[in-house]
């Protein structure tokens, strides 16, 4: 579940910047938000392969 909590904790680390960009149109956090998603891809796809991998040894 450790993964898991690493997902929750990017997610609401992002809460702000999305609240900056779309409700006041800052642009700087715009990027910060683009660069915070891309963490999370990057994070689901390493839990999807180990899921994956612990699915078929098991």
């Amino acid at each position: 579940m450790s993964r898991f909590s690493e997902v929750k904790n990017l997610v609401m680390s992002l809460e702000a910047d999305f609240e900056k960009f779309y409700d006041k149109g800052n642009q700087a956090a715009g990027t910060r938000v683009r660069k915070g998603m891309q963490e999370l891809k990057n994070l689901a796809q390493e839990i999807r392969t180990e899921v994956q991998d612990k699915k078929n040894a098991g």
